[in-house]
């Protein structure tokens, strides 16, 4: 007769600081604020989308286009609103498709740490229902729930998703639905 463990866990927190925040959450000093008024005031508008495109992994040569529509891409662009209040979103959805080895999982990977909300995941061993929510079960208690999949994280904020092309197809098309 085997007796079969199980533990409870418990976790009591005084204080909680969120690791990532979102863009209006941010807090910018003076100083930083007089720094960067001196940049744009003394660069055009071209040299300072360059220089900022280029601060995006800046130890990947090259890629200035992508790069550029990565920064566009983390800017956001305008929601839309029709004379007959029909929404347009104004997000941006870039596909970075390209030879094995030229950095595409690399840049992902940057974007998901520079950007305030960004989650980033792999198409390889994720499907459709994976993406946006997954039912798990507990290991001790064997009770089942809810767990939030990279698309629901990332909400309002940028979802990378690296080896989209190792996803099955109907996975594929339920992201793009």
């Amino acid at each position: 007769h085997q007796h079969e463990l199980a533990f409870e866990c418990h976790l009591e927190a005084l204080k909680i600081i969120r690791e990532k925040k979102k863009y209006v959450e941010m807090s910018i000093t003076e100083s930083q604020l007089n720094e960067v008024r001196g940049i744009r005031a003394s660069l055009d508008e071209d040299t300072l989308f360059t220089r900022m495109a280029s601060s995006i992994a800046p130890e990947i040569f090259g890629m200035e286009l992508v790069k550029k529509a990565l920064l566009l891409l983390m800017a956001g662009g305008v929601t839309k609103e029709t004379h007959d209040n029909l929404k347009i979103r104004g997000e941006i959805n870039i596909a970075l498709i390209g030879d094995p080895g030229i950095a595409k999982s690399q840049l992902l990977k940057h974007i998901s740490f520079l950007a305030p909300r960004a989650v980033y995941t792999t198409g390889k061993g994720s499907s459709g229902v994976g993406l946006t929510a997954a039912i798990v079960s507990d290991p001790y208690t064997k009770e089942l729930s809810l767990e939030a999949g990279a698309l629901v994280l990332a909400d309002m904020g940028i979802c990378c998703i690296d080896e989209f092309d190792k996803m099955e197809e109907y996975d594929r098309t339920a992201i793009h639905e």
